[in-house]
């Protein structure tokens, strides 16, 4: 048993993930299913009677509760995950490089998953910090909703089924990435 829980606990390959993913992609297409994270709002938005007054969210959300299921089990997976097999003081492991780069923006090298200055209790004191999540959350959800789904629903279920629209969405979420990361980031930091 020991051993088991020593395996879990060690960072796995990266292929491992691309296997996992390819084979949850196969039974999904077999089963006429797609995968998406953000269109579980939509389906509980529909859930909770949204549809009575929007058509977009008039459809039988029960068809979808296989994806509520995923969403509630990544919820409690990420809960168990850090209460239970991870290392308490374990910080991410990130180049020097990037730990370099994060130091000229003004953010020490993250103690946990991700820089307090962003992420942690005391982002929520200054105004600017408030502003940036409240502008990124509101870019992200109006993203996901005028691309017709997010990034795992477009990368991973789109070019599973080869559609060319998620091929340009997913073009999109990559240079809107690197337009973030090397012109917008440096500049608001």
């Amino acid at each position: 048993m020991e051993f088991m829980f020593d395996f879990v606990l060690q960072p796995w390959p990266w292929w491992i993930s691309g296997i996992l993913i390819a084979a949850i992609m196969f039974l999904l297409i077999y089963f006429g299913q797609t995968f998406g994270f953000s269109s579980n709002l939509r389906t509980l938005c529909a859930a909770m009677g949204a549809g009575k007054k929007v058509a977009f969210f008039a459809f039988d959300w029960r068809e979808q509760t296989w994806n509520l299921v995923f969403l509630v089990g990544a919820v409690i997976g990420g809960f168990l995950t850090q209460q239970f097999l991870t290392e308490p003081d374990a910080a991410v492991q990130i180049s020097q490089a990037t730990v370099q780069d994060l130091a000229k923006l003004g953010f020490a090298a993250p103690q946990g998953a991700q820089p307090d200055e962003l992420f942690g209790l005391e982002a929520l004191s200054g105004f600017k910090n408030i502003l940036l999540l409240v502008i990124g959350g509101a870019l992200v959800g109006f993203g996901a909703r005028y691309a017709g789904g997010c990034t795992s629903g477009h990368a991973i279920t789109g070019l599973s089924n080869l559609q060319l629209p998620s091929l340009i969405a997913t073009v999109g979420f990559f240079l809107g990435g690197l337009i973030m990361t090397f012109l917008i980031f440096p500049r608001i930091f």
